[in-house]
């Protein structure tokens, strides 16, 4: 409740936060629009493959030109403007800049920059989930170790639920499930970018549909996002995934303390202290009254002798369950990349994470979308070949699956039916590729197995 106060007091003092982006994507983009009305504030650098796009993307949420025309990092710190390049590593080894914020969304790039940006002493702020659960708790570790913060990307879904998942704990109250809100229909499994804008009305309201990737927007639909997401999420906070992985239960706003409790208490749960999504759709496809589709939430338990506590769940309207055991607390909405900067700004200004992964307590499984053939390439997330199963970590281990993260330009050895979990084993990897590499020692350091 500090951060505006915060953020004035670096403007007066003529030291804003200073900020190099990397990726003018969508989400990218957002940010930029709410950054540039945002006191005590500096986007130093603006880096994308294509630095004309960058400009467009900028002219369109009503940047002044002369406001990016600075002509290099140094530039634009001493005048207060803003460079546009084609090189992220030009951003990152800029001196002045406090925090990168990556968000490209492939999770190979972001590995890289990440740890570059580290070892470069700069605060990083992580977009790229994806990148994420590939090797997250490994990177926030090194950045511990070097003195810099490594954040989870406030107004992306994760580091809202780490939010509230915090704010539970914080009260005495126990986790029972926290997510968020999603359009799913087990169909969706095998949606592919050809098929997405047949599916992402109700979900995502795009009227210039070249303004998108397909590809990524597509893993919103097929499920893989959620798992992405989720899996952030228990290796920020501790909770688990659930053996068979989301189940995507329908529930509206105003059911969630009822759906997400046990299977035992009457719920659709396989054990408390877990993630889950659910869906704005029942299953025939009729739309959930007064769903969530945007939001998030958390579901909370009263401790087992406490009736006081259970009768204010029912005095206040705080959502409870049937039993007035559960309750629920939600949000409607999620901003995305409008409330980037608040990440930017806890952790410069107060050295501290909006989420950041701890442990390793699930996994994202490349998980065949069709029958797949021994020779075919595959194409990642959001494509033709596999969605993301969430798992949880033990299991991913002991079974040698492939992580999604790893299931792009690499060849099948084998034939995998679909639906099946891909292994290392199904596809020829490189054990000495960095990204490999890094990953095992994260999969080695952090294994739950050894806990």
């Amino acid at each position: 409740m500090n951060l505006y106060r915060l953020l004035l007091e670096r403007q007066e003092a003529g030291r804003p936060v200073t900020v190099g982006l990397i990726g003018a994507g969508k989400y990218g983009t957002m940010f930029l629009a709410q950054a540039r009305t945002t006191p005590g504030l500096q986007i130093v650098a603006v880096a994308d493959l294509d630095a004309s796009r960058a400009a467009r993307q900028l002219a369109s949420c009503n940047w002044p030109s002369e406001q990016y025309a600075a002509r290099s990092c140094e530039d634009a710190i001493r005048t207060g403007g803003t460079y546009l390049t084609d090189s992220a590593d030009e951003v990152i080894g800029a001196g002045g800049i406090e925090v990168v914020i990556e968000a490209t969304g492939d999770p190979r790039t972001g590995i890289r920059l990440a740890l570059a940006a580290i070892a470069a002493g700069k605060h990083v702020v992580m977009v790229n989930v994806e990148a994420d659960v590939v090797a997250g708790p490994l990177l926030a570790r090194r950045a511990k170790q070097a003195g810099v913060v490594y954040a989870l990307a406030y107004g992306d879904q994760p580091a809202i639920v780490c939010e509230h998942v915090d704010w539970a704990r914080a009260c005495g109250f126990r986790v029972v499930a926290a997510g968020k809100g999603t359009r799913y229909l087990p169909r969706y499994h095998q949606s592919t970018p050809d098929t997405v804008f047949d599916n992402l009305p109700g979900l995502i309201e795009i009227e210039d549909r070249s303004s998108i990737n397909p590809k990524m927007f597509n893993s919103f639909v097929d499920g893989t996002k959620s798992a992405i997401e989720m899996t952030a999420i228990a290796n920020a906070t501790g909770l688990k995934a659930q053996p068979q992985g989301l189940a995507f239960p329908p529930a509206s706003r105003f059911e969630l303390a009822d759906v997400l409790r046990p299977k035992a208490e009457g719920g659709s749960l396989a054990m408390a202290g877990v993630t889950e999504c659910v869906s704005s759709l029942a299953r025939d496809g009729s739309a959930v009254p007064h769903n969530l589709a945007h939001g998030t939430f958390v579901v909370i338990e009263a401790a087992e002798d406490s009736a006081y506590t259970r009768e204010c769940f029912r005095e206040y309207h705080m959502l409870p369950d049937s039993s007035g055991r559960y309750a629920a607390l939600y949000r409607p909405v999620h901003f995305s990349g409008l409330e980037l900067g608040i990440s930017a700004a806890w952790a410069a200004l107060l050295k501290q994470p909006t989420g950041a992964p701890t442990c390793f307590s699930a996994d994202v499984v490349a998980t065949a979308k069709r029958d797949l053939k021994a020779g075919e390439t595959l194409d990642g997330e959001g494509g033709y070949c596999v969605w993301g199963r969430q798992t949880p970590a033990e299991v991913s281990l002991s079974e040698g699956y492939l992580p999604l993260g790893l299931a792009q330009h690499v060849k099948l050895t084998r034939d995998v039916p679909m639906g099946s979990g891909l292994r290392w084993d199904d596809v020829a990897f490189d054990a000495d590729d960095p990204v490999v590499r890094l990953r095992r020692e994260m999969e080695a350091a952090f294994d739950p197995r050894a806990a």
